[in-house]
């Protein structure tokens, strides 16, 4: 692991700067589905991510969004979101990242994400603490919904799924100070390990994008589960991470709004 989470920042901050570069340029956008968008961005720096961890790590497995999972023999395995919020950064909206986790016999022992624009590196390995450039990151000291600011998501295939994520919307807009919707689970997970958000919910993500989170999240004193405040795996779609005091009145508000 003491190798791990400095290559692991070194290759963010690679693709990040990629991204970064090429941001606001016209692109060449894709459609993977009705609205669920791939640019040639995405691709490129996933390939950069790629080729750094196979010549470093040439047996550890891979799982990427674009291209999904290179399995191995080994008990390492790396989680790869190249551009988590695709949709914002195809339209100009300056919220996105790069997410990279390390699973080690699936447990999540490093997490990075990100944010190229702010060049804001949030990073934590398994028992360490999570830090932002090198600072410290703690989540917040708020302990009721009414005062707190959560954010949360909603799903590519919104228009088809039965899970919208609108009861749930609806739920918390009733108890908390307010909600913000900005399109990258992974800096959304970020930001609760660094006490901006005091709590985030969503539902049908996929394991890039809320692997790395996840672990800033707990590092820096929060807490992550399922909704029904079971253990949170990446690869169950449902995550409620919260600052540790509101979690039980945010699982509590989840488990109320399901729809039976």
């Amino acid at each position: 692991m003491t190798d791990l989470l400095p290559f692991a920042e070194a290759v963010a901050r690679e693709a990040g700067a990629l991204l970064r570069e090429r941001f606001g340029a016209p692109l060449d956008v894709r459609h993977k589905g009705r609205i669920d968008l791939v640019t040639e961005v995405d691709v490129l720096a996933e390939q950069c991510i790629r080729r750094r961890i196979q010549a470093r790590f040439p047996d550890h497995a891979i799982l990427a969004e674009e291209s999904g999972l290179t399995e191995t023999a080994s008990a390492f395995r790396w989680i790869v979101d190249p551009l988590d919020g695709t949709t914002n950064y195809a339209h100009g909206y300056p919220f996105f990242s790069v997410a990279i986790a390390v699973e080690w016999q699936r447990e999540i022992i490093v997490g990075v994400v990100y944010d190229p624009l702010r060049d804001e590196l949030f990073s934590a390995a398994k028992g360490q603490g999570a830090q932002c450039n090198g600072r410290p990151l703690h989540v917040s000291d708020v302990t009721s919904l009414e005062q707190a600011l959560l954010v949360t998501g909603f799903p590519y295939n919104v228009k088809a799924s039965p899970q919208k994520n609108l009861d749930h919307f609806s739920a918390f807009l009733d108890v908390a100070q307010a909600i913000r919707r900005d399109g990258s689970a992974a800096l959304d997970l970020a930001y609760v390990a660094a006490g901006r958000f005091d709590g985030f919910w969503e539902l049908n993500l996929a394991p890039w994008d809320m692997a790395a989170g996840s672990l800033l999240v707990t590092e820096a004193g929060g807490q992550v589960t399922a909704f029904s405040g079971q253990a949170f795996s990446p690869y169950v779609p449902e995550i409620v991470a919260s600052n540790g005091h509101l979690h039980a009145a945010m699982c509590q508000v989840l488990m109320k709004s399901t729809p039976q």
